[in-house]
């Protein structure tokens, strides 16, 4: 018999232990007390450094929050930072409602149970009961997830398996983005996420807001059994189609046996002034998915949701029930109660009107400032608190003696403009704003649901103050930020 090995009896600062010795980890109290220069250095060392090289060239790397409340962050001066990002859309309720952290409290101090696989969840069957009533026509059965990836995983598979195609193509439009997961990151219009990856080959690429285009694809191949769309392109510059579009796929879909995925990622959940975008139009897919706002700002959640007929199609059987059933953290347990609690929120608030509302003021206060600087804004576009501020190129808003020279940068120098104007709104006006994915020149506005005039007012003012010095100090105010 092997004799054990000898340990050495514990002391009074070292108990003892069966395992490995605790490696030198970071507390949550060390966390929070980092300064700035060392959470770059971390963020360098372990996270993307490529990513650190855009956050400094447009000056976010030495912001610090220490709180988010309501419309603002709070950095680490207590400089009030109003945010116009709103996390691409992830923040409907602003940041830390109260009544959402009191659910999250309320969960937490009853001991309430997170993973629920072996038994029913009450919580993810509450929620799902709940989207179900949200959603319009017969959408109504829900997958649960964590994020709009694989929300969309979801929502692509079900159609796919629903179709009835043996080789089931799929069509998606340019300009796409729909997540960077492996399965949907091939319906992903961008040659930069899709690297040199090996992706799914049964796709169909289309222009977007292009019927007649889609008429032909359809017709043309009879393998094609989904067609999957943004309802407002959100990474292509927030960019829309008109009301006959959308009911000119629903109708080619109707007619041809096709199923229609409609992608409400980032403009659903209220975003636009309805809670689907797609209710614009009058029109209903076969499926949807949601996530972003959907955990309220506090957990991250996502969901499929589909038409009955359309699941039982794919999974309706003991035999197939199993083929795409709730992961781990489908519907866990504080999560769902965060989203319950949020689409309350939605709604005894009236956040999507208020959406409408504020949205329309945004949008006429955008527009007027465009008039005024004709030269330097190409388009404002958008609905709700969903909308897109396109700059011209960059020779177009210099003086004419200089255009020529500067003209045949304008491609190297797509998104120039609105990176400076995004890192200087922020540091000489406490203001965020986001960017877009495929049209540089684009600068993307989604603040929270409880927007109202008054933020409107202090971006718009913001913005028209920056625009009032003039192209060229501008770009001169951005090079002294940098050699800073």
């Amino acid at each position: 018999m092997l004799d054990r090995p000898t340990v050495a009896a514990p002391t009074l600062d070292q108990p003892f232990r069966h395992g490995p010795a605790k490696p030198n980890l970071l507390s949550v109290e060390d966390a929070k007390a980092l300064d700035v220069q060392t959470m770059a250095d971390l963020f360098k060392d372990h996270i993307n450094p490529g990513q650190f090289h855009f956050m400094k060239l447009l000056g976010f790397h030495k912001v610090k929050i220490e709180r988010a409340e309501g419309m603002y962050y709070t950095d680490q001066n207590g400089r009030k930072i109003l945010d116009f990002f709103g996390g691409f859309g992830s923040l409907a309720h602003g940041h830390n409602h109260p009544r959402i952290l009191a659910a999250r409290e309320r969960f937490q101090d009853e001991k309430r149970h997170e993973i629920a696989i072996a038994f029913l969840s009450q919580y993810a069957s509450a929620l799902a009961k709940n989207l179900a009533a949200c959603s319009p026509g017969e959408l109504d059965m829900v997958f649960l997830g964590s994020t709009g990836s694989e929300a969309m995983e979801a929502a692509i598979k079900v159609a796919e398996r629903a179709s009835g195609r043996k080789n089931c193509k799929i069509v998606h439009a340019e300009n796409s983005f729909h997540g960077k997961s492996k399965g949907v990151l091939s319906l992903t219009d961008s040659p930069l996420y899709q690297g040199e990856f090996q992706l799914v080959g049964n796709r169909v690429k289309v222009p977007f807001g292009d019927l007649p285009a889609l008429k032909r694809a359809i017709e043309n191949d009879s393998d094609i059994g989904v067609v999957v769309l943004e309802t407002v392109q959100g990474g292509g510059g927030i960019v829309g189609a008109p009301t006959e579009y959308w009911q000119g796929v629903r109708a080619l879909c109707d007619k041809h046996n096709v199923l229609w995925v409609a992608d409400e990622v980032q403009c659903g959940y209220g975003r636009t002034g309805k809670f689907y975008a797609f209710e614009h139009h009058g029109v209903v897919p076969d499926v949807t998915a949601l996530a972003k706002s959907l955990g309220a700002g506090k957990a991250a959640v996502g969901a499929m949701i589909a038409k009955r007929d359309v699941y039982m199609k794919a999974y309706g059987t003991p035999k197939t029930a199993m083929i795409h059933a709730q992961a781990t953290f489908g519907g866990i347990g504080e999560a769902c109660v965060t989203a319950i609690e949020g689409l309350n929120v939605l709604y005894d608030e009236d956040l999507i009107g208020n959406s409408a509302e504020t949205g329309a003021y945004l949008l006429d206060r955008l527009k007027a400032i465009q008039a005024k600087y004709p030269q330097i804004i190409k388009d404002v576009r958008g609905q709700g608190l969903m909308v897109g501020l396109e700059f011209h190129d960059f020779s177009r808003t210099l003086p004419l003696a200089l255009r020529p020279m500067v003209a045949i940068l304008d491609d190297k120098l797509k998104g120039s403009l609105s990176g400076f104007i995004g890192a200087l709104l922020l540091r000489d006006y406490d203001v965020l704003v986001a960017f877009t994915e495929y049209n540089r020149n684009v600068i993307r506005l989604e603040p929270p649901l409880i927007c109202e005039e008054e933020h409107v007012d202090q971006f718009c003012d913001a913005l028209d103050g920056l625009l009032s010095r003039g192209i060229v100090s501008i770009a001169k105010d951005f090079v002294k930020s940098q050699m800073g």
